[in-house]
């Protein structure tokens, strides 16, 4: 049976309702599709229950927040922003391990949303889980892929109960109950991005240095695509972006000698997420991506694009 959005909202709001009771609820809002879509469903549910976190913990895109804040408000969301960058990068001091980066992002996130909750005696957190993120994190005789923050990164001591209205949908669902609520088509469009942020777009430690060269190399890379795909040259794909590798290579500055990073662009097709084809992205538009990288962000010296499917690799780096 075809995915019915209309029925979706009404079963879902009434089940937040009955789920939530008369108790309070905290909504975790991180800008994506997911969360802006888990947002509207509970405010339609509990519109005096409830309310709404943005963290930001550093390792968002380029204004990131500030985008956020704004979409927000276009869809009638007063956000409640916490800073946390302090606290998520202190925590990431010296981690190199991807599991140990999402665990320990998952449960910072958590921290931050229990005191929150003591503040306005919150008991429930709302977050917008979604199928791949469960599936993907193990558990039940499934294998591990990868811990999403908000799945396998969740500490078993967490204090709040959980709300998790689309925790069975796909990204295309979700998108199209986004479209039936009448999102923005900016909201339910969106590329997906991921939860932890650009900590598994930086492969090995992170740095502040490093969150620069990828919220640098992410816009440019944004920009050069959704470019390409206004004028006609490209499909727009799925999810694109730029991840920073942990080596340096050497190249040529000028008449002399360099040794910088390498970053790398990716970009692929997709209708859930749980599997995906690399993106046939014009030549010219890749020489422009990566003369303007190299160009504009002199700590990178080396582009390369990458070219593999899911599976064998993921979508994101870590």
């Amino acid at each position: 049976m075809a995915f019915n959005p209309k029925k979706f909202i009404e079963q879902t709001t009434e089940e937040i309702k009955k789920q939530i009771g008369k108790e309070h609820a905290i909504t975790a809002v991180s800008g994506g599709v997911d969360s802006f879509v888990a947002a509207t469903l509970a405010f339609k549910a509990i519109p005096n229950q409830m309310h709404v976190i943005y963290v930001n913990n550093g390792l968002m895109r380029k204004n990131e927040t500030e985008k956020v804040v704004e979409t927000a408000k276009t869809v009638g969301i007063e956000l409640n922003v916490i800073d946390g960058k302090k606290r998520f990068l202190e925590a990431l001091e010296g981690v190199t391990d991807p599991e140990r980066k999402r665990k320990i992002i998952g449960e910072v996130f958590v921290r931050i949303f229990e005191e929150e909750a003591k503040k306005q005696n919150v008991t429930y957190l709302i977050q917008g889980t979604i199928a791949p993120d469960w599936i993907e994190s193990g558990g039940m005789g499934r294998d591990t892929i990868k811990s999403h923050h908000n799945v396998g990164g969740l500490p078993e001591d967490m204090n709040l109960k959980l709300c998790e209205p689309l925790r069975e949908l796909y990204k295309h669902e979700v998108r199209a109950v986004g479209k039936e609520l009448k999102l923005p088509e900016v909201v339910y469009q969106r590329q997906p991005f991921p939860g932890p942020g650009l900590a598994v777009r930086i492969v090995g430690e992170i740095t502040e240095e490093k969150i620069k060269i990828v919220q640098e190399a992410c816009e440019i890379v944004e920009n050069e695509i959704e470019n390409a795909a206004k004028s006609g040259k490209i499909e727009k794909p799925w999810q694109y972006f730029a991840a920073l590798l942990p080596s340096k290579t050497v190249g040529v500055r000028g008449d002399e000698r360099s040794y910088q990073y390498t970053v790398v662009v990716r970009a692929v097709r997709s209708l859930d997420g749980m599997t995906a084809n690399f993106s046939h992205i014009p030549l010219e538009v890749l020489e422009k991506i990566s003369t303007r990288i190299t160009n504009e962000i002199r700590s990178v010296g080396r582009v390369v694009y990458d070219i593999t499917n899911k599976p064998p690799g993921t979508i994101e780096m870590e």
